[in-house]
């Protein structure tokens, strides 16, 4: 996988206001319910209570009007969700890289298919997420490990800036990933596709941003770490971290 430090990606956005902020927990947690209870989402709602997709969402903050990007976004699980959340004043983009453009295709159908106004797939021409709108929410969930596996603590950089210039002032950008043992650092990211979580937090520290908080709704003791991602045995129940990053303003 490679990563180009250079160039920006357009994405065809409005202009909106300048500084970002989070919402009052209860029209956060209003905007939640609603979301996870809408029957066209019914196919992918038995997730939901694994993925702790209530407490990670009103965690972070996200509400009615925001501009939402959901990074390297799977299958679209968070973006059909973020749709309802951020609401007919909002908008979502799910967003690829380059090197992920291969990955986009049945996604980017899929939500075409359903006809989601506040829902625009970008699939980029570069690697470093950018956009020439400013952004209230950047998330990225059990990819940020795969940053590491394109060039190492270089990328991470290039990336965590990248989404430090597209996030308006005071905007959240929302990691989850698998833990890996503390100290281990990105030694095993390719290996187990886990990542030290004290490394994750001081990467982004490092791009600019304040570190705002965690949840351990997805914290599981039970993992120790040794095992694969995708090994029968802890797979959907990995250990993972919530980290809430704010850019300052």
């Amino acid at each position: 996988m490679r990563v180009a430090l250079t160039g920006v990606a357009i994405v065809a956005l409005m202009a909106t206001a300048a500084v970002a902020k989070d919402h009052p927990v209860a029209q956060t947690r209003k905007a939640v319910s609603a979301a996870l209870a809408d029957p066209a989402r019914a196919d992918q709602a038995v997730d939901d209570a694994r993925r702790k997709a209530a407490e990670t969402l009103i965690f972070s903050g996200v509400g009615p009007g925001d501009t939402v990007i959901d990074y390297l976004p799977g299958k679209g699980y968070w973006t059909r969700i973020f749709t309802g959340v951020v609401g007919a004043k909002g908008h979502v983009y799910p967003m690829w890289p380059a090197v992920a453009a291969s990955r986009a295709t049945a996604t980017v159908e899929d939500l075409k298919g359903r006809k989601l106004a506040n829902v625009t797939p970008v699939v980029q021409t570069v690697d470093i997420p950018a956009s020439d709108k400013p952004v209230d929410l950047f998330w990225t969930v059990e990819n940020y490990h795969d940053v590491a596996n394109a060039g190492g603590e270089a990328a991470l950089a290039a990336v965590n800036k990248g989404v430090f210039n597209l996030l308006k002032p005071g905007g959240t950008y929302i990691v989850v990933d698998h833990a890996s043992a503390a100290g281990t650092g990105i030694t095993t990211t390719s290996t187990l596709h886990r990542i030290d979580p004290a490394a994750v937090k001081a990467q982004v520290i490092a791009a600019g941003f304040t570190f705002v908080g965690e949840s351990d709704a997805l914290r599981n003791p039970a993992d120790d770490h040794s095992l694969k991602v995708f090994d029968p045995a802890i797979r959907g129940h990995t250990d993972q971290f919530i980290y809430k990053f704010r850019k300052p303003g």
